[in-house]
């Protein structure tokens, strides 16, 4: 059996992290007006703000550096509002920050959270899941359970299309492809350059359906073999011979870098989802991906497998 996979540490909930930080909870569901990643900002002012402490400069003098309000310092470091590069720039000149390392760290950060996503302003991604978006793109691990499909984050382009064909059975060709285009430019995260951990446990039927036919699914086992070469990227296969699951159907963990942001738990359901920073929602969910990795194949014989479903002429 795979081993639980020890290198994550343990979980904090938006509690636990404001107890710990001595602030307010962040709200990691709110979407910023303007469709920025909010995510990105929440990292962006939380950097900042330890910057900012460690330097023991006060809001007063940083708003002044700026010429902004100390309320609007707040908003910043709470992710609540923009800041442009310019003024990171202007503030880690104030904060003493000299190590050109940590300068380019947080220029590019402030860069990338001051640019809508692939899949913003875009009339195909309700509002729910919008946000689920801008906070895959913050995370920096990935772990996710699905039963039926291959992730998305894993989906080869005509494996994509007849995903997407199924669950929109009314939709214009054109339509079609522009929601492939859209999880084609999400799947590109796996091959940034910085990419986050992704750890995804399916269901054999996920790897057994064929959505499109036999060449179609050859081509996602073969995608699906290559991006479980990747350094950053383990697949888990749970057999049919293994009984019954822990799970009751697909959820997503999301973790971040930044310590002041909580872990996620993201529960799709078909006209809208859950979020869950809760200690004991997030105990629940890693205790059955936990479960999960240890009912499953090893990443290493999850390969085999699927090497072997690839060259089987059932296929």
């Amino acid at each position: 059996m795979a081993p639980v996979p020890a290198e994550l540490p343990a979980d904090d909930s938006a509690e636990d992290v404001t107890r710990r930080a001595g602030e307010q909870p962040v709200d990691l569901f709110a979407v910023a007006r303007d469709g920025r990643p909010t995510a990105l900002r929440m990292m962006l002012g939380a950097r900042l703000r330890r910057l900012r402490v460690a330097a023991d400069v006060d809001r007063d003098a940083a708003a002044r550096e700026i010429r902004r309000s100390p309320t609007r310092i707040s908003r910043m470091e709470l992710g609540q509002a923009g800041v442009s590069q310019n003024e990171v720039a202007a503030l880690l000149g104030l904060y003493g920050v000299v190590d050109e390392a940590e300068q380019r760290t947080v220029l590019a950060l402030a860069a990338q959270a001051d640019v809508k996503g692939s899949h913003q302003s875009s009339d195909l991604v309700p509002g729910w899941f919008e946000a689920y978006l801008g906070l895959e793109e913050a995370a920096s691990v990935v772990r996710c359970y699905e039963a039926q499909s291959i992730p998305g984050l894993l989906q080869s382009e005509d494996y994509a299309r007849a995903i997407i064909r199924t669950a929109h059975p009314l939709a214009s060709p054109g339509e079609i492809e522009r929601r492939v285009r859209l999880r084609m430019a999400r799947a590109q995260l796996v091959h940034r350059a910085e990419p986050p951990r992704i750890w995804a446990v399916l269901d054999e039927a996920a790897v057994r359906r064929r959505p499109g036919g036999a060449a179609v699914m050859a081509a996602q086992l073969a995608h699906l073999l290559a991006l479980c070469r990747l350094p950053h990227v383990s697949v888990q296969i749970v057999p049919f011979s293994r009984g019954g699951l822990a799970a009751t159907g697909p959820f997503t963990i999301l973790r971040f870098a930044e310590p002041a942001l909580p872990d996620i738990a993201y529960v799709e359901q078909l006209t809208g989802a859950a979020f869950l920073d809760r200690r004991e929602d997030l105990d629940a969910y890693t205790t059955v991906i936990d479960h999960l990795c240890l009912q499953a194949l090893s990443p290493t014989q999850t390969i085999r497998f699927l090497t072997g479903l690839l060259e089987s002429p059932e296929l």
